[in-house]
């Protein structure tokens, strides 16, 4: 399935009922007066946040979504018919905008959630009920209200704890793989993911995080080269950035640390809010480096970044290093989660965790970056 993240739809609201103008007609009461009823009500328009949908993509294809119209009023003061409210799906995490406003109609953040995007129309008034001591037989009503319309902006945005950033062929999808079942495309050859990609990495008994990986960013992709700055904004919700790096590139001139500085300007350049995210620091392919220039490399590093958060290294491909780094990204989401107040019961943390699968330390120890 195409991966979609923006759209844009018009929604319309039903109009309320007109009412209805009528009098009593029966033999032998010549003077039964009004009995024109009032109309239905419009129906509206919601969005529902569905888990069970990923993409913004059929709305490439139906832009248009309106309620049904109220129902006219009839005689014998019987009231015309309410149209039916129509709730459109859409993916968890889609927030809505008003095009012609730039005004934010709401976020759906959690599944089963609902947003009104177009109010009904209200029904019309039927002329029975403007009858009076002094107005005996009226013969006026009131047509319902419009219902409203409105041209949307929708954007999906991914929920994850965790997100992945670096440059293309930094081995992002391989750490997704191999930590998740997500299985996005790897290869032995350089080529970039095209869209993003979540995985929910479990940890334990009901421990568990979701990481996304999104296309790789390139240098001057604030200005609008290659894909990764098109997805930044999937990262933009999450609680902690992992920034991979190639530690062992095909072209040994490279320099890692020019490609961090690279990334964080280009972070810097889409929202200073990205730059100041928690991010660790993930060196990958150590596999392929001697232990010795291995810790050589990673000290000068670190020396010329100034680099002071948490620094893992790991090979993706094996697996080596990677049950430390999601052992303390759980801890630390958990932390995050406590003082967030999403934890209630300490009970939920790792001391209640108890099997083989456990690989994460105690929530309450020190975390130490792995060397």
């Amino acid at each position: 399935m195409k991966f979609v993240d923006e759209a844009y739809i018009s929604v319309e609201a039903g109009d309320g009922g007109g009412g209805c103008v009528s009098f009593r007609r029966e033999k032998y009461i010549p003077k039964g007066g009004p009995d024109g009823g009032d109309g239905g009500d419009g129906g509206s328009v919601y969005l529902l946040a569905d888990n069970n949908i990923n993409t913004l993509v059929d709305f490439r294809y139906q832009r248009r979504h309106r309620a049904e119209r109220g129902q006219n009023g009839m005689g014998r003061q019987m009231t015309g018919r309410s149209g039916q409210d129509l709730v459109v799906r859409v993916p968890v995490g889609t927030r809505v905008m008003d095009r012609e406003t730039e005004e934010l109609i709401g976020e759906l953040l959690t599944p089963g959630q609902r947003l009104l995007v177009a109010q009904g129309g209200f029904h019309g008034i039927g002329n029975a009920r403007y009858k009076s001591s002094t107005n005996r037989t009226p013969r006026q009503s009131k047509p319902g209200s419009p219902g409203e319309r409105r041209d949307l902006f929708l954007e999906l945005i991914l929920l994850a704890d965790v997100g992945l950033l670096g440059f293309p062929n930094a081995g992002k999808s391989s750490l997704i793989r191999k930590v998740s079942s997500a299985r996005p495309k790897v290869a032995d050859y350089p080529f970039t993911t095209l869209h993003p990609n979540l995985g929910v990495v479990r940890v334990g008994q009901s421990r568990s995080f979701v990481i996304a990986d999104i296309p790789g960013v390139i240098e001057g992709a604030a200005e609008g080269a290659g894909l990764g700055i098109l997805f930044l904004k999937h990262l933009s919700r999450t609680r902690l950035l992992l920034h991979l790096v190639d530690f062992a590139p095909l072209d040994e001139t490279e320099d890692s640390a020019d490609q961090i500085r690279k990334i964080e300007a280009e972070l810097a350049a889409f929202d200073d809010d990205l730059l100041d995210k928690e991010r660790w620091l993930v060196l990958n392919k150590i596999d392929l480096l001697d232990p010795e220039v291995y810790e050589e490399r990673r000290a000068r590093l670190l020396e010329q970044l100034a680099w002071t958060a948490p620094v893992y290294g790991i090979s993706a491909l094996n697996g080596e290093g990677t049950k430390m780094l999601v052992g303390d990204l759980m801890s630390r989401l958990e932390r995050l989660r406590l003082e967030s107040g999403e934890l209630q019961d300490a009970a939920s943390g790792p001391e209640s965790t108890h099997g083989d699968d456990q690989v994460a330390p105690d929530a309450d120890s020190e975390w130490h970056p792995l060397g």
